[in-house]
């Protein structure tokens, strides 16, 4: 199973919210972007679902930024990537052009555990446990440094 762009960013961008603190400063979606190479575009578009999944927290203004939520540290990475993902079918047998095969054909059934174990396995991690050593100590330095690799920090205006 491979995951989409839109999950990986997610996922790279709520890291990074993980390993914040007061003293980072404010945390946007453009330094979010630089910091785990991507497009401030698609991050944005991730962080949005993310405050819809009360994950984050997105504040206005000029003391605003991006936060993480409690509820954003509790998650379990499999419950984060089916909220990401969709849980929608590994391979779909039915549908304009259905398969020949969908009633007879054991796949389907086989790539269904598959996934189910695919997610059991991703439940047994929150969140707060992707961000450990040295993760996090990679986090915390890209909280400081841009993807150019100059020191740079984004401060409150």
């Amino acid at each position: 199973m491979q995951l989409s762009r839109f999950t990986d960013i997610g996922l790279r961008a709520i890291m990074r919210l993980a390993v914040s603190d007061e003293a980072d400063g404010r945390v946007t979606t453009r330094l979010i972007a630089r910091q785990v190479n991507a497009s401030e575009h698609h991050v944005a578009k991730a962080v949005s679902r993310l405050v819809d999944l009360g994950l984050v927290e997105a504040q206005r203004g000029r003391t605003g930024g991006l936060f993480i939520t409690r509820a954003g540290r509790e998650v379990s990475v499999g419950a984060l990537i089916r909220e990401l993902e969709g849980d929608r079918e590994v391979v779909v047998c039915t549908g304009e052009h259905p398969c020949p095969l969908a009633g007879t054909c054991r796949l389907r059934r086989i790539l269904a555990d598959a996934k189910a174990a695919f997610y059991r396995e991703l439940d047994r991690y929150t969140l707060t446990e992707l961000v450990t050593a040295p993760t996090a100590g990679l986090l915390r330095l890209l909280a400081t440094t841009p993807a150019s690799g100059s020191v740079e920090r984004e401060e409150r205006p």
